[in-house]
């Protein structure tokens, strides 16, 4: 232990000195007593307090990341460590406290890169300054202890631990979805947090686009998609806004959730409904879809939502090729949500024609004919009959997202899933009462559990227990990225240790009436 952890008066050996927070561990410290005793998102929690503190390095930016996620993930598993050194959990009521003691844990137990002198210094530190003195030391001799059960016996690995702290519900859940070894893989499966996706507009050249965005960010990673052919795989690269091509060529948007729009299989021409249509992002890929002479409607549960999708895809092109810059800024909460770093974007403006873009193209707007405010659970409204093809994306419980938002795992439980379930059968039957005879429904969730996605499934194929003139059949997929996931069949399933997306099932039926 070097000096400064040996006297600072927490042993007693000299003048208690004014303790000195680690900026990067403050930040991370902040963002988790938000997660925990206000609720907060962590990524945008994270957002917020990296926009605070600008002059941090991508280094410091970088450990600030990892501690919020890794302390998320394994918090059961780090709390029963330090069970083993305290008699007493108080310190666990206060979030701040808590927060550095359990950052304490992780770096001693997970991260090589800190010294652990400087893993318990640093959270000395931070406990006094939230605390006092007394936590101060309270934690300066748990974590020794830790320190010295870590040199002794050698750290536990991190997926251990992750897939420990995972609710016993969830776990059993996993199981019984997915298998005991691809549970555990799902569990633990990195990299945490993943990284940004872009999703390229139909008729977008992605080697260009490639070279494009690595020019204008050179300190950046771009990487071609696995699962989407629109996709591009962003690492550190900020703000989104910045780069070439944001809202015109190309938004914001995780892949997989790129592959659930791109099943539905929307072709130009079509009439389509976005049932679930949230800020709009799959609606973007749509309205593009079904350019020249096809039309997208977008409906949701919450005006505010649709008000936002209305600002960024309500505007008419001038003709089926119209202005590219229309859209500009679609896609923002899911960039911001997704940025490795936490870094929101700021003070750009979004332009259809930015330096490096790929250049020459006439490229058709993303448009939104209609939008429509609809509680599905208690009617349709005023959406009309008659769509080719509907996309439900349901309201679910998350946990395919577990990767980018670690604390669902710590809010959701088991009675969650039945009331979920009925209320992703409700939605899916009333927004198929929109489509055609012999149009085409895809239903699909955010989750991987089984209650969520091949339960449903089967309930909204089974014959009607309603009165509204509508029946499910099961059908193959007719868009081709969909038929390679489902292997030709109805239904797939995404995962983050086998695709490198988040979680996601979906399930095609055809409608009659």
């Amino acid at each position: 232990m070097t000096d400064r952890a040996k006297g600072d008066g927490r042993d007693g050996g000299g003048a208690a000195q004014r303790p000195r927070e680690s900026a990067p561990r403050a930040v991370a410290a902040r963002v988790l007593a938000r997660v925990w005793a206000s609720d907060a998102f962590a990524s945008a929690a994270l957002d917020a307090e990296l926009r605070r503190a600008p002059a941090l390095d991508p280094r410091d930016v970088g450990l600030a990341t990892e501690l919020v996620y890794g302390v998320l993930r394994a918090q059961v598993a780090l709390e029963a460590r330090i069970a083993e050194f305290a008699a007493k959990s108080r310190w666990t009521t206060d979030p701040l406290v808590r927060a550095h003691v359990l950052m304490g844990a992780y770096s001693l137990c997970f991260l090589d890169r800190v010294p652990p002198f400087a893993a318990v210094s640093e959270a000395v530190d931070g406990a006094q300054a939230a605390g006092g003195p007394r936590v101060g030391a309270f934690a300066n001799a748990v974590l020794r202890r830790l320190a010295a059960a870590m040199e002794a016996g050698g750290r536990p690995p991190l997926a251990g631990a992750v897939v420990a702290s995972a609710p016993g519900w969830l776990r059993g859940a996993l199981r019984r979805s997915l298998g005991r070894a691809a549970a555990e893989a799902f569990l633990s499966a990195g990299p945490v947090p993943p990284p940004t996706g872009l999703c390229l507009a139909p008729g977008e050249d992605r080697d260009a686009w490639l070279e494009a965005l690595r020019g204008a960010a050179p300190a950046a990673s771009f990487e071609a998609g696995r699962v989407s052919p629109a996709a591009i795989v962003a690492r550190g690269a900020g703000d989104l806004r910045r780069l070439p091509g944001f809202g015109a060529a190309w938004i914001g948007q995780e892949e997989g959730a790129q592959a659930l729009a791109l099943a539905l299989g929307a072709r130009p021409g079509e009439r389509v409904l976005d049932a679930c249509a949230g800020r709009g992002n799959k609606s973007w890929i749509l309205s593009r879809a079904v350019l020249p002479g096809g039309a997208v409607d977008a409906a949701d549960l919450y005006p505010a939502k649709l008000s936002q999708l209305r600002a960024t895809l309500s505007a008419p092109p001038a003709s089926a090729e119209g202005a590219e810059g229309a859209g500009a800024q679609v896609g923002d909460a899911q960039a911001r949500d997704a940025q490795p770093s936490g870094a929101q974007a700021r003070d750009a403006q979004p332009s259809g024609a930015q330096a490096g873009a790929p250049g020459g193209l006439e490229r058709a707007a993303a448009f939104v004919r209609e939008t429509y405010a609809v509680d599905w659970t208690v009617g349709a409204g005023d959406v009309p009959e008659g769509y080719d093809r509907v996309l439900v994306d349901a309201p679910c419980s998350g946990v395919g997202t577990l990767r980018r938002r670690p604390e669902i795992a710590l809010r959701r439980d088991a009675d969650d899933l039945p009331r979920l379930a009925d209320l992703q059968v409700a939605i899916a039957r009333r927004a198929a009462t929109r489509a055609r005879d012999g149009g085409r429904l895809v239903f699909a969730v955010c989750s991987v559990l089984r209650e969520e996605c091949e339960a449903v499934a089967t309930r909204l194929a089974a014959p009607a227990e309603d009165d509204l003139g509508v029946r499910l059949e099961p059908a193959p997929f007719d868009a081709e990225i969909a038929r390679e996931l489902s292997g030709g069949g109805d239904a797939f399933r995404l995962l983050p240790h086998v695709h490198g997306t988040d979680g996601y099932f979906a399930a095609m039926f055809i409608v009659r009436r």
